[in-house]
This record gives C-alpha cells, sequence and structure tokens, in this order.
C-alpha cells in the first residue's frame, strides 16, 4: 500500500507541475516534432534568464543579450582552436543570411584567450566565412555565466531573450531541418 500511495503522490505532484504555467516548452512543441538528423541533440527547456555579461566586437565596443531583444537568437559559442566548430561556422554564417532579418540573428563569440582578432580573420579567410558578425568574450565571463562547458554550444534564445533550447557539438545549420525547425520555433512566438 506504501508504493501506491508514493506513487499516486508523485503522479499527481508532476501533474502539478505540468499544469502550473502551460504557456512555456509547450509552445514549442512543433519546433520540438520537427527535429531530425543534427537537430535532436537540440534539447528544449522551460525558458529561463541568460546571463547579462558583456561581450565585445573586436574593436572594444561591449555589447549585451539585450541588443537582441526582439529576435529569436541562435546564439553560438566557439573558438579558432575547435575542430568541430570549423565544420560548423560556414553553416551558421549560411543560416544567418537565410534566416536572417528583423526577427533572427545568429551571434557568433569566440570564447577564451586564444582566440585573437587576427586568429579569427585567418579562420574566417580559411572557412570562406565572410558575412558573419565577430564577437569576443577572451576571458569566457559571458561563457561560464551562461554554463557553457566544452565547445561548440549553440542556445537559442526567443524574442523575449530567454533560452529554450541548447546544443552541445555541432551541427549542420544550414539544412532544411534547422530552417524547419527554426521556423516554427519563430511561428510559436508569433501566435503565443
Amino acid at each position: 500500500m506504501g508504493i501506491a500511495k508514493n506513487t499516486l503522490k508523485a503522479l499527481l505532484y508532476c501533474g502539478v507541475l505540468l499544469s502550473a504555467n502551460p504557456s512555456t516548452a509547450e509552445d514549442y512543441s512543433a519546433a520540438v516534432e520537427l527535429r531530425d538528423g543534427d537537430m535532436r541533440k537540440l534539447l528544449f527547456s522551460e525558458p529561463k534568464d541568460v546571463s547579462t555579461e558583456s561581450f565585445s566586437t573586436p574593436e572594444g565596443t561591449n555589447v549585451t543579450l539585450a541588443e537582441f531583444h526582439g529576435k529569436t537568437v541562435v546564439l553560438n559559442f566557439w573558438a579558432t582552436w575547435c575542430a568541430p566548430c570549423r565544420k560548423e561556422m560556414p553553416a551558421l554564417e549560411e543560416l544567418r543570411n537565410t534566416l536572417g532579418g528583423d526577427n533572427f540573428d545568429v551571434i557568433a563569440i569566440a570564447t577564451g584567450p586564444k582566440n585573437e582578432p587576427r586568429k579569427i580573420a585567418k579562420f574566417f579567410a580559411d572557412n570562406g566565412i565572410s558575412d558573419l558578425p565577430v564577437y569576443l568574450d577572451p576571458k569566457s565571463r559571458f561563457a561560464n555565466d551562461m554554463g557553457v562547458r566544452g565547445l561548440p554550444i549553440t542556445v537559442v534564445l526567443n524574442a523575449q531573450g530567454q533560452e529554450i533550447a541548447r546544443m552541445r557539438g555541432d551541427a549542420e545549420w544550414a539544412s532544411e531541418n534547422a530552417f524547419d525547425v527554426l521556423k516554427a520555433v519563430m511561428e510559436a512566438q508569433e501566435n503565443s
């Protein structure tokens, strides 16, 4: 009888949790269902606040995520020494060129002290990247505050600037499936 009673309590508790805030991760169920291939690594979660730490441009201008409020953002943490990043960065540029605009952007942040502007310029030239803005986090303060452990890490932010999904490892961001998943995220936000 004790096991059944505890099981019932656990089920009731889970039911209360699931019904407490119906307008969160469920809003992105279409995006979750569309995931295939690499996109299956993109794990959706309840919306949560993100770091207010700044990162910078190569010229030294400080930037925060608040400047991208109102857009769905694919936020990628990478480094010039990261082999999977080398494969992924051209796809992130193509993603930005395809979906970028008033409602969507890609932010690629070179994190760590070894990502000097000259190394980034060489990395971009070697990989045919010409239209992806450069952002720096040389002391990894922003990355650490975002809970980044290992590279690459990609975080999807909703238009309210909250984290709604995270992926560890590289992915083919220029695939039709990635486009479809991110379009579904943007549609969910428009309909909420």
